[in-house]
């Protein structure tokens, strides 16, 4: 089986690389020639924990290619996946499907019959049919599949999520699509992997309901730990005793900034939106998005309190500016918020993360940048973790210490133990817990 995988952002080029990893022919398609160019020479755009070494294996055993010679990729390929962007739409908040309907229209034009063409871009309801009426009028008369499998990758562990998923999720609608995802996926079956078919309809639907689960699930912790730092309780006690429920599960249970990153808010949105159009609103999706807005401003609001009635001209230390650790993405991290919110009450902010400077720095104007972790604190009033990487959970507390000017550290991922602030003489407010603890 060979695979053309029609887009190289972090989906298709994670996907594309896993499945040639597995064993099949497949060459991966991109309009950026810069791009494929130093994909050519394994220089990885993105920032995913072991994707340079599974590029790099791939492309010497002759089972990966990149190109941007769309057609010759499309003839030459037995399942062409659709990997390309769908960002919210200005407007109504919508799955923007500009991309994967020129790629349709593009894959019918070179296809050759029996093609199974397979809908990996997160989209709404009832795109995958839509794509078919595309192909269909392009090619009249020429047998072709369509089908869905939507991906679940989380950025940092992206690649162990692809090789071992909880599951693998296909929408089909006749044997040659199904038969070809059953063959594509055939090696997680030594592991067990469960493998739902279903409709395009069903499958498209689970992947923007999942990610709004998920969503919601965040969104209900922070607001709990709203509640504890008013009674004095402790969110992580509290995210403890409820996890260990097996119909609730610990995952996602951690208070924090809010969610960010480049799927839970342009999903949710665009689920919201699917629902009133529908005439189905979803309330609790709806509420979980403005909810999520506020508490990255709130986060903001935090750090303006620790400096005082006068914030104006003091200066704050943030540790971590990507949406979560072990990724570059910033697309709606908190920080984003927090770090102009605190500039425009006339602070200076310092800031480090391991790798997220190369795409902050554009949209974080007048940021002033540290190559480690402890100048940050050079001279600050303030101290706040915005992102927990783990190189920020074993600093020297004594050594922050005494180079901050002020006393307070915020700390929005409760990495950090209370105790161990204090007795670097240091306060310590943290996330879902009374001031000080």
């Amino acid at each position: 089986m060979r695979i053309a995988m029609i887009g190289t952002g972090y989906v298709g080029l994670v996907s594309g690389v896993c499945f040639s990893e597995f064993g099949f022919d497949v060459t991966c398609v991109d309009i950026d020639t810069d791009k494929i160019a130093r994909l050519n020479q394994g220089e990885v755009p993105i920032y995913e924990p072991g994707l340079d070494t599974l590029i790099e294996r791939n492309l010497e055993a002759g089972r990966l290619a990149f190109t941007t010679d769309f057609d010759t990729a499309v003839k030459k390929a037995d399942v062409v996946f659709i990997a390309v962007g769908t960002p919210s739409r200005r407007g109504d908040g919508e799955a923007d499907l500009t991309y994967v309907y020129a790629a349709a229209r593009q894959i019918a034009a070179a296809m050759t019959p029996e093609t199974v063409v397979v809908i990996k871009s997160t989209v709404v309801v009832g795109t995958c049919r839509k794509v078919a009426e595309i192909i269909r009028e392009e090619r009249p008369g020429v047998p072709f599949s369509i089908a869905s499998n939507p991906e679940f990758l989380r950025e940092g562990s992206a690649i162990e999520d692809f090789m071992r998923p909880d599951r693998v999720v296909v929408g089909a609608e006749d044997e040659l699509g199904e038969a070809a995802m059953r063959k594509l996926y055939r090696p997680l079956y030594l592991r067990e992997t469960p493998i739902l078919v279903s409709t395009l309809e069903n499958a498209e639907l689970t992947k923007y309901a999942a990610n709004a689960f998920l969503a919601l699930k965040i969104t209900f912790i922070n607001e709990v730990a709203d509640l504890c730092e008013k009674v004095g309780a402790d969110v992580q006690k509290v995210a403890s005793g409820i996890g260990l429920d097996k119909r609730i599960g610990g995952k996602f249970l951690h208070a924090g900034p809010g969610f960010g990153g480049s799927c839970f808010p342009k999903d949710t949105t665009a689920l919201a939106a699917t629902g009133q159009r529908h005439g189905a609103p979803l309330r609790l999706v709806e509420t979980t998005i403005a909810v999520n807005e506020t508490r990255k401003r709130d986060m903001a609001d935090r750090v303006l309190a620790a400096l005082g009635p006068d914030p104006k001209g003091k200066r704050v230390g943030i540790l971590g500016i990507a949406f979560k650790p072990n990724t570059d993405d910033v697309r709606d991290a908190p920080s984003l918020v927090i770090v102009p919110a605190l500039q425009e009450a006339g602070v200076e902010v310092v800031a480090h993360d391991p790798e997220a400077r190369e795409q902050a720095e554009p949209l974080l104007p007048g940021l002033v940048w540290c190559d480690n972790p402890y100048d940050v604190a050079d001279g600050v009033d303030a101290l706040a973790i915005i992102t927990e990487w783990n190189v920020y959970r074993g600093l020297s507390l004594a050594d922050i210490a005494g180079r901050m000017r002020g006393r307070d550290v915020i700390d929005m991922r409760n990495i950090w133990q209370a105790a161990d602030v204090h007795e670097a003489g240091l306060t310590y407010r943290g996330i879902g817990k009374r001031a000080g603890l």
